[in-house]
């Protein structure tokens, strides 16, 4: 049965064939064919447009025209049978943006890579403190809501001027979390919205920590992601940390869920 309704659209001429879209579409709806995007049936598209900010060359949009209805058993069966035949983790498409890359790594391993001898020669006054960094991408915009460093993870979702203004940002904040990162003044709220209801939706976050400057802007931050979790239908532990232009900690309080 077909219904008016909003769906993706891609237009052929602005598609470069990044690959960038397929790992933000959390129903599995789009594939490369032929070297563009194509969407594999109507009725796998939520028309939410989770993957519009992804696509570098704005070849995606939101239509309403007449499709089947959305068809959330036909996702399920999709998606279980993609996990079967498909990797965890995408490989990146030839042509595609090396920003966008889902890698996941130990914090340990960059202190591995350096030699002992160099280690040993290097003055105390240069120790390094050990990154606790856990994933890569960690923009807002370029995490995909299948990301598999999100499942089941404690989510950090900081305002991006926090790490250069709060000293010990890694072992206070980030040991231990999936981190998404970005700018609520600059970047796209309702993109952020939609994302996020996506990620509570399907990832099984179990808590979020929202950490932000005191300036007015960065208050936004933690809205939109309420947002998105009252979106997603989905409640999920929350707690707000507001830091000082001075890099101190202004506030840290428990947020009810709505």
């Amino acid at each position: 049965m077909t219904v008016l309704r909003k769906i993706i659209k891609i237009d052929d001429e602005l598609c470069d064939g990044c690959g960038n879209c397929i790992p933000s579409c959390a129903e599995g709806a789009l594939e490369i064919v032929d070297g563009k995007a194509r969407m594999i049936a109507d009725f796998y598209c939520d028309g939410l447009g989770a993957c519009l900010g992804e696509c570098p060359t704005g070849a995606l949009s939101i239509v309403e025209r007449e499709a089947a209805e959305f068809d959330e058993k036909a996702v399920e069966e999709h998606l279980s049978k993609q996990k079967t035949e498909k990797p965890a983790v995408m490989p990146m498409v030839s042509g595609g943006c090396p920003s966008a890359r889902l890698q996941a790594f130990s914090p340990r391993e960059a202190a591995a890579a350096s030699s002992p001898c160099q280690a040993a020669n290097q003055p105390a006054a240069f120790e390094q403190s050990e990154s606790a960094l856990s994933h890569w991408p960690v923009q807002i915009m370029l995490v995909p809501p299948t990301a598999p460093f999100l499942k089941n993870a404690d989510l950090l979702v900081v305002a991006d001027c926090v790490p250069v203004t709060y000293p010990d940002f890694h072992r206070d904040f980030l040991q231990g979390k999936a981190v998404m990162m970005g700018c609520p003044k600059f970047d796209d709220a309702q993109h952020y919205i939609e994302k996020f209801s996506q990620i509570c939706k399907v990832s099984g976050i179990k808590s979020i920590t929202n950490v932000v400057m005191e300036v007015p802007c960065c208050s936004a931050l933690p809205m939109i992601v309420k947002k998105g979790m009252e979106l997603s239908g989905v409640t999920i532990p929350m707690e707000e940390v507001v830091i000082s232009t001075r890099g101190k900690v202004l506030d840290r309080r428990r947020v009810q869920a709505a």
